[in-house]
C-alpha cells in the first residue's frame, strides 16, 4: 500500500467511541436499588385473601428483577461505548422553567385537592393540566382523556388491586 491509500483507509475508519464510565455509577445505583427491592419484597409476610391468591410479593420482586436487568443491560451498553444521543436543535438549551413550574403547580394542586374532590376529579384535573402545560391545544379532548384516565386508574386500583383511592365528593356515586 502506498502512503496515500493508507491515509484514505484511516480517514474512512470511524474513531473508536469514548467510553463514558461515569454512567456506570447510574448502573450501580440501579443494580443496588433492584437488589434492595428484591430483598425487601422477599421479607414481606405471607398475606392471603380470597380475592388475591398470589399475595403482595410477586410485583415488587418482578420490579426488582427488572431494575437489575436494566442496570446490567445499561452497563453492557456503556462498556461497549454507548452514549446518549444529542437532542438536535434543542441540545444545550436551558430548562424551560415556566413549564416545570406549571407542572409542579398541577401536581401540588392534585395533592391538595385529592382528599376533598377525590381521585377521579383531582386525577382528571392532573392529567388534563399536564396535557395543557405540555402543549396540547385540544382542551376538550385532553379533558375527556383525563376523565377516562382518572376513572380507569380509580377502578384499576379498586378492582385490580383491591385498594381504594379517595372518592371525595363522589362518595356513593362511584
Amino acid at each position: 500500500m502506498t502512503v496515500e491509500s493508507e491515509a484514505a483507509v484511516e480517514e474512512t475508519e470511524a474513531p473508536e467511541p469514548k467510553r463514558d464510565l461515569a454512567q456506570l455509577w447510574v448502573c450501580g445505583f440501579l443494580a443496588v436499588l433492584g437488589i434492595l427491592v428484591i430483598v425487601d419484597a422477599s421479607r414481606l409476610g405471607g398475606f392471603s385473601a380470597s380475592n388475591d391468591p398470589i399475595g403482595p410479593k410477586p410485583v415488587p420482586i418482578l420490579l426488582g428483577v427488572l431494575l437489575f436487568a436494566v442496570a446490567a443491560l445499561y452497563a453492557l451498553d456503556v462498556l461497549r461505548g454507548g452514549h446518549g444521543e444529542d437532542e438536535g436543535k434543542h441540545a444545550g438549551d436551558h430548562y424551560d422553567w415556566k413549564t416545570i413550574g406549571l407542572l409542579c403547580a398541577v401536581f401540588i394542586a392534585n395533592a391538595l385537592l385529592i382528599d376533598w374532590l377525590g381521585w377521579v376529579i383531582s386525577g382528571s384535573l392532573l392529567f388534563w393540566g399536564a396535557a395543557i402545560v405540555l402543549g396540547s391545544r385540544r382542551y376538550f379532548l385532553a379533558l375527556a382523556a383525563g376523565v377516562v384516565l382518572g376513572l380507569a386508574t380509580f377502578y384499576g386500583f379498586a378492582i385490580g388491586l383491591g385498594l381504594g383511592l379517595p372518592a371525595g365528593i363522589l362518595q356513593g356515586i362511584l
